[in-house]
């Protein structure tokens, strides 16, 4: 899989795991102390995060980090 594609299927289950909590990207910017437009390019596929980011994301989804990394092939 090639850097974008793997940064785009992160980010769409970012969106997902967020929608699930009917939270928005202000919500979870808030929850993990960073800017709305950091979350936005994350989920936009847009950056290439660091594991202790996605930590940071999944603790505030309260989901295991591994989870962001589940997806139907």
């Amino acid at each position: 899989m090639k850097r974008k594609e793997l940064q785009h299927k992160i980010g769409q289950k970012v969106v997902w795991l967020r929608m699930a909590k009917n939270w928005s990207q202000a919500d979870l910017a808030r929850a993990t102390s960073k800017d709305r437009q950091s979350i936005e390019r994350l989920e936009n596929g847009k950056v290439n995060p660091s594991v202790y980011y996605l930590q940071e994301v999944a603790k505030a989804l309260e989901v295991p980090l591994l989870k962001i990394f589940e997806w139907d092939e």
